[in-house]
């Protein structure tokens, strides 16, 4: 063992973002040994242009010719009108001989397995892989390397990296850090359909938000604090751990920031791999990297959560989080000629191409764009010193709102080209074009073998929703197919009132399972219908726990489990149970469902963010296909979802409180199992639409009580199921709207 950690630790691998061409040279020039960029069109980053086929092809070519490698980040949720230019271009990744292709999607994770094996599969951090298990059950499904969880410290990535047999493991240690942990936020997409699992997020944690007093707009105090940044995270530096992951053999160490400037990616690779490098003085390399980190114009940062599970620095709740240097602020835009201009006093130098961001308060927006012109008390200018009075150009269009104000922020220099070096991206794209041909008989061979020509779909939904289900003799004839009743309220198992569900979901918590044996005495043999929803994290420590915990329960009778994370499969190994999938596994796709039923899962909850246009095409893709593998699935219908899922429980948070957005939305903050949770203060309600559901193919509908367990909402839910419209209407997430 000591000889292959030793191995290993001579080879750590130093692995660079690039998002442009200009990027993928100060990567290399700074001393990676690798890079990683974006899939066109599948990649859970969203620029404003993204790399060409032709120019990743050229781009693998120069790396492969300098004995390094490139690996390529396919890890967006896939919806199902993409799974055919997907299997397109997955064909061209396989002739490109690609080194890696980071997955996000189990559909995706089944495609490269079943029709492109020569592809090295990594499993992606939005996997959200945080323990042993979910580094085994990937190892397991084909995945070479493992992207661990940006939220585990320094110990449990040992333990994990002990138990990972042949799997590598990357670890990020440099960059950009979410709230919530990374596969687990909805916070963007319930905002208006732009998926941070799609690369679409507007970092709603970026926003301010004001607390206000407890239970809600009813009880809200008049004495609210300021609005402060309470989400946002600041910057990774891990400059001084790298010398503890090369000891645990980890394999890569990962700088995030494929959006990021050529100089901010130079000066940070160029930092890590000075101490990488250091042989002896590593005090001396240290001090040497910070330098050069400093220049690079991120955010404050922390060494987040490598030295403790609550680190303290990691939030500051009175900085917005906005990267570079902070210039000034202005509150009007006067308009000289076509331009638009602002003026104020800078506090730090800036010049003309210098790359700019403006961040809007109260609602939260940024811009970015380059300085175009500059003027010093009416004088045009090419740069400014500290101190000046300046008027600068913005772009068009841009507006502050009635009593808002902006703050400048430099991001960037002056925009430079990649010093004369070019990618021979003609010749190869001339290639891709002659591959492609070569290809398009195996490419179609693929499509037909996963039935996509025969799955489009074409929404024909009535509008009104309005279906046969007011009976008032079964709560299942009210809802119009089965339906599963989530509570955490033992009461209500015992005693369900007007309600008559199919099924309970009992959520795996501490105060439920201290009262099994009254669960069980209560329902005597109606027991069989309830079934144990498993937390989407079970932290390394907890899992001998969480097996006795199982076993226990499969003893007492009770055999339905739902599985919140995909590697949860192997706690069941070995037990007769049935086994359901949770929302959270992100089931988009015909053959992420296909995946799923090949691990025995027998019914899943499709994700919770498809718009009604995207779910009707992704039953009929399953619907459609020849593998002989059915399944059951279920929809999310009414309930409060976790939109953040954090282990922070910063000293700022209220929790239990309603915290108002900048645009006034509610949500209400809560501590549940040891993690911080932000919910909507609304449910969400698909419960009009549960006839043309129906007809859609879902099987069953879940309806989510969970910590709202009160008479009154009980009342209107019940009203709610007879679709007796007492009441106005409540959000729908993205079933009414797009999901982008």
């Amino acid at each position: 063992m000591k000889g292959r950690e030793s191995k290993e630790m001579s080879k750590i691998e130093l692995l660079a973002p690039v998002g442009t061409v200009e990027t993928f040279y100060a990567a290399l020039d700074g001393g990676a040994d690798a890079i990683y960029v974006g899939a066109p069109g599948f990649n859970a980053r969203n620029p404003s242009r993204e790399l060409r086929l032709d120019e990743i092809g050229a781009m693998t070519q120069h790396c492969h010719g300098l004995g390094k490698k490139i690996y390529i980040a396919a890890n967006s949720i896939i919806l199902e009108r993409e799974l055919e230019p997907v299997v397109e271009t997955l064909s061209l990744f396989q002739e490109l001989q690609t080194d890696g292709l980071i997955v996000q999607d189990l559909g995706l994770l089944q495609l490269v397995r079943r029709f492109f094996p020569q592809i090295p599969l990594h499993g992606s951090t939005l996997m959200t892989v945080h323990n042993s298990d979910g580094v085994r059950f990937l190892g397991e499904r084909g995945c070479e390397r493992v992207v661990v969880a940006r939220e585990l410290t320094l110990k449990e990535i040992e333990t994990i990296a002990g138990k990972r047999g042949d799997v590598e493991l990357e670890v990020f240690i440099h960059g950009a850090m979410c709230f919530s942990f990374s596969g687990l936020c909805l916070f963007s997409s319930y905002l208006g359909g732009k998926s941070g699992l799609r690369g679409r997020c507007v970092q709603p944690c970026r926003r301010s938000y004001s607390c206000g007093g407890k239970g809600g707009a009813k009880g809200r105090s008049k004495s609210n604090d300021s609005s402060r940044y309470l989400f946002s995270m600041n910057d990774l530096t891990g400059l001084e751990v790298v010398p503890m992951l090369k000891d645990l053999g980890i394999s890569s160490l990962k700088i995030e920031g494929r959006l990021r400037s050529a100089h901010y990616v130079q000066s940070i690779v160029e930092a890590y791999r000075t101490v990488i490098d250091a042989e002896d003085n590593i005090e001396q390399a240290l001090i040497k990297a910070e330098g050069l980190a400093e220049q690079a114009m991120s955010r404050k940062t922390s060494s987040g959560y490598f030295f403790s599970p609550q680190p303290a620095e990691a939030i500051t709740p009175h900085q917005s989080g906005n990267m570079g240097t902070h210039l000034g602020r202005f509150s009007a835009v006067k308009k000289v000629g076509d331009d638009l201009t602002c003026r104020f006093v800078v506090k730090a130098p800036i010049g003309l191409g210098d790359r700019l961001r403006l961040h809007v308060e109260p609602t939260g927006d940024r811009v970015a764009f380059r300085l175009k012109s500059l003027f010093v008390l009416g004088e045009k200018r090419e740069k400014t010193k500290a101190g000046d009075k300046v008027s600068i150009s913005l772009p068009a269009g841009f507006a502050v709102p009635a009593g808002g104000r902006v703050e400048v922020y430099r991001v960037d220099g002056a925009a430079s080209g990649p010093g004369g070096k070019r990618l021979p991206v003609k010749r190869v794209a001339e290639e891709i074009v002659e591959k492609q041909q070569q290809l398009q008989q195996y490419v179609d061979h693929v499509k037909e073998a996963v039935c996509l020509p025969e799955s489009d779909f074409v929404s024909d939904f009535p509008k009104g929703g309005n279906g046969p289900h007011a009976s008032h003799r079964k709560t299942r004839k009210k809802v119009g197919m089965e339906w599963w009743l989530k509570t955490d309220n033992v009461k209500m198992i015992l005693d369900p009132g007007p309600f008559n569900p199919d099924r309970f979901l009992l959520p795996f918590e501490k105060q439920l399972l201290s009262q099994v044996g009254q669960i069980k005495k209560g329902l005597g043999r109606r027991s069989r219908i309830v079934t144990w929803a498993l937390p989407p994290l079970i932290m390394e420590n907890d899992l001998g726990r969480m097996r006795k915990q199982i076993k226990l329960l499969v003893r007492s009778g009770f055999r339905s489990f739902q599985l919140a994370h995909m590697s949860q499969v192997l706690l069941f190994k070995g037990e007769k149970v049935h086994l359901y999938a949770d929302y959270t596994l992100n089931i988009h796709n015909s053959q992420a469902a296909l995946e799923l039923a090949s691990m025995g899962v027998e019914s899943a909850q499709i994700g919770i963010e498809l718009d009604r246009k995207s779910l009707g095409e992704m039953l009929t893709g399953y619907a459609n296909n020849k593998s002989g593998k059915k399944m059951m699935f279920g929809m999310y219908v009414y309930g409060a979802p976790a939109l953040y899922t954090s282990r922070i429980a910063a000293k700022h948070f209220h929790y239990e409180q309603q915290v108002l957005s900048p645009r006034k939305e509610p949500y209400l903050i809560r501590k549940k199992e040891g993690y911080t949770q932000t919910f909507p203060e609304k449910p969400l309600s698909l419960l009009p639409y549960l006839q043309e559901l129906k007809e859609a193919g879902v099987n069953y509908a879940v309806v989510d009580v969970c910590g709202q367990s009160s008479k009154r909402c009980l009342a209107e839910l019940a009203d709610r199921l007879l679709n007796n419209n007492r009441y106005s209407k409540l959000p729908t997430f993205n079933y009414l709207g797009v999901l982008e």
